[in-house]
């Protein structure tokens, strides 16, 4: 077994030196706001942003292609270096390997956060009861997919799911999504017992295209943020009930 006395000492630093920011971060006022009363004000915050290949880097890019399958799927910087385009084309031709029923998906996803020593980190969103997209689509609808950090293993699939239908063309969409309208599903089968999005344990943000219309698509995004609705004051859109009432 090799080992880089060298290098195994410049992780460390480097690793004390996250510890050490996530510290000061956690007395301080959050990013972005110069108060914590322009904190708990805030309306809209901007998450993801794509200027550079940096923040293209930030994100994974997959498709069927990984199950045999035929689809394809890209991820570029547009004009300008101002948006993200998610490009390919989507095949639902189904692997013969015997196995496999359904195929036809392209997804992109963000990468998941980690702090010093490799530590999970989330995303804390209790500020803020919708989701802001500024997007430029085909026409095609696409799946919006909120992975939050599950409290048991067998949970580990389970994810927050909404639609968001672009309308094709030139012009740019203005998507306003209330968190209270994701439903939860695993493996892609919505789940009976349904409970509202844990906003404080926000793990991390997917879009997933799977129409079954075989051809080319393109997505351009221009930011995904946040934002608070003080006229939307739903909690959550669907019933809820106990898997085991008392009788």
């Amino acid at each position: 077994m090799n080992f880089n006395f060298k290098k195994g000492v410049d992780e460390i630093k480097k690793h004390f030196g996250l510890l050490k920011k996530e510290m000061v971060d956690h007395c301080t006022v959050p990013e972005g706001s110069s108060s914590f009363e322009d904190y708990f004000l805030e309306q809209t915050k901007v998450v993801w942003e794509f200027h550079s290949q940096k923040d293209l880097d930030g994100w994974v890019v997959s498709s069927d292609l990984e199950i045999g399958g035929k689809s394809e799927a890209y991820l570029k910087l547009g004009k300008n270096n101002q948006t993200a385009l998610l490009y390919g084309t989507l095949n639902t031709e189904v692997p013969r390997d015997g196995e496999t029923a359904y195929s036809g998906y392209c997804t992109m996803r963000a990468k998941l956060l980690k702090g010093a020593f490799e530590k999970m980190k989330y995303y804390d969103w209790t500020n803020f009861n919708s989701l802001y997209l500024r997007v430029r689509g085909d026409g095609r609808p696409w799946m919006i997919n909120i992975y939050t950090n599950p409290y048991f293993s067998h949970q580990k699939d389970d994810l927050y799911t909404y639609f968001m239908f672009t309308r094709g063309g030139p012009y740019w969409q203005d998507i306003k999504i209330p968190f209270s309208k994701f439903f939860l599903s695993s493996r892609g089968r919505i789940q009976d017992a349904q409970y509202p999005l844990w906003l404080d344990k926000i793990s991390t943000i997917g879009f997933t295209l799977g129409d079954k219309a075989n051809g080319p698509f393109q997505l351009e995004i221009h930011f995904i943020g946040l934002l608070n609705d003080r006229a939307h004051t739903e909690e959550f859109a669907y019933e809820k009930y106990e898997k085991n009432p008392k009788t």
